[in-house]
């Protein structure tokens, strides 16, 4: 296997920095982590100053950090919070992007395989990326923040049933009978553990949590690669089973010392956000093919149809989960945050391109929508909501919780 030292030490160098650009500038105008990672990532590229080089090691590393991102988003997401109208909007909202997404896509493609590749790129919402901005806006446990949740949830895990019915190449209902297994295997497992089948585990965690045990932490890679290998195994996306994984686990952790479970919380994310899912936005800029990109007059059109078709496809049906009374600052912010995706878009082209129903431009081109998004929707969408007139000012991760009306 190549590996490539200097590409790896310039990687840790650009995890490292962007968190210090990110306080140094934050000083001025807020912006998202990720946006530093993606924008280093492609100045230190081969599409610039090929610093760094793309190798096997370095894609599965990024893998990796693409399946912890949605294993953080599964396992941050508090189910009991975002039930009931919050959910049934989102849900609601993310059907009508789907609808209008597949049939712009198919009027507007030279295929209609292409076409449902990109109607369902666009109906993605990158949760692991705006639930990382909604907590350090303390944003997380207010109507806004919760409604916004239900949106990425929505917007994360519809694209991937999508992905599995309509993009795995078995037919839909071998697909469907495919997931409706994984489903039950899931399903049952989350059940044990709701029921109390792994607080057995709780005494194992507390006395190896400062331990070269480290039974919890060890716990979660097992959960997540276990899932993420069923899921493989059936011809579903990893993701789905990184996804799920991350619910399990929350549940697992469920009845559990509180300080214990916020010490294992913070040992997971120190492993995600700390090491693998920089990685993953890191690769997503050095592999991205800006000169194909910026060759191709086609795609350079293609480029910012797609960022207004995110805002027009799953942003404007996202704002049918605003909590009651939003004002239309709280509507335009959820209507950004709703549009901004990257990670399912990232994983859609790629099963296009693989497959041959996208070129590598039209891939390009919704890649760079999807970076775009992340760069420039959650900064905007987090300056409208402190627009609002019910907006105050909270500390990250406040422990206030504000319950929707």
């Amino acid at each position: 296997m190549d590996v490539s030292i200097p590409s790896l030490i310039v990687i840790a160098a650009i995890a490292v920095a962007a968190p210090l650009l990110g306080r140094g500038i934050g000083r001025f105008v807020k912006i998202p982590l990720v946006v530093f990672e993606i924008v280093l990532g492609i100045l230190l590229g081969p599409s610039l100053l090929g610093w760094v080089q793309p190798s096997p090691v370095t894609d599965v590393l990024a893998d990796f950090g693409l399946a912890m991102l949605f294993f953080l988003a599964g396992n941050e997401i508090d189910f009991a919070r975002i039930a009931g109208r919050p959910m049934m909007r989102a849900g609601l909202g993310w059907l009508v992007s789907l609808a209008v997404g597949v049939t712009a896509g198919i009027l507007f493609s030279p295929t209609v395989g292409a076409g449902v590749f990109i109607g369902i790129a666009l109906t993605s919402t990158a949760l692991g990326t705006i639930m990382p901005v909604l907590r350090d806006a303390g944003e997380l446990r207010t109507p806004f923040g919760i409604a916004t949740t239900a949106v990425g949830a929505v917007g994360e895990f519809g694209p991937l049933l999508a992905i599995t019915l309509f993009l795995s190449g078995t037919t839909p209902l071998h697909a469907t009978l495919v997931l409706i297994g994984f489903a039950i295997i899931t399903g049952a497992a989350i059940w044990l553990a709701a029921i109390g089948a792994g607080r057995r585990m709780h005494a194992v965690i507390t006395a190896t949590l400062h331990t070269s045990g480290q039974f919890a932490v060890r716990l979660v890679i097992l959960v997540l690669v276990s899932l993420v290998g069923l899921s493989v195994a059936l011809g579903i996306d990893m993701l789905l089973g990184a996804f799920a994984a991350g619910v399990l686990y929350r549940v697992l952790l469920t009845g559990a010392p509180e300080k214990d479970a916020e010490l294992v919380e913070a040992k997971i994310e120190a492993i995600g956000f700390g090491f693998l899912v920089p990685i993953f936005f890191i690769n997503t800029g050095v592999t991205f093919d800006l000169d194909g990109l910026v060759a191709d007059p086609q795609a350079l059109l293609l480029l910012p149809i797609f960022v207004v078709a995110l805002l027009v496809v799953r942003g404007i049906p996202s704002t049918l989960a605003a909590p009651h009374g939003s004002t239309a600052a709280d509507r335009g912010a959820l209507l950004l945050f709703g549009a901004t995706g990257l990670p399912i878009i990232v994983a859609v082209t790629a099963i296009g391109v693989d497959t041959g129903a996208l070129d590598t431009g039209t891939s390009a081109a919704l890649v760079a929508a999807g970076m775009l998004s992340v760069l420039l929707f959650p900064l905007t969408g987090l300056a409208l909501r402190k627009r609002s007139s019910d907006y105050t000012a909270r500390p990250a991760d406040a422990d206030a919780v504000v319950e929707e009306a």
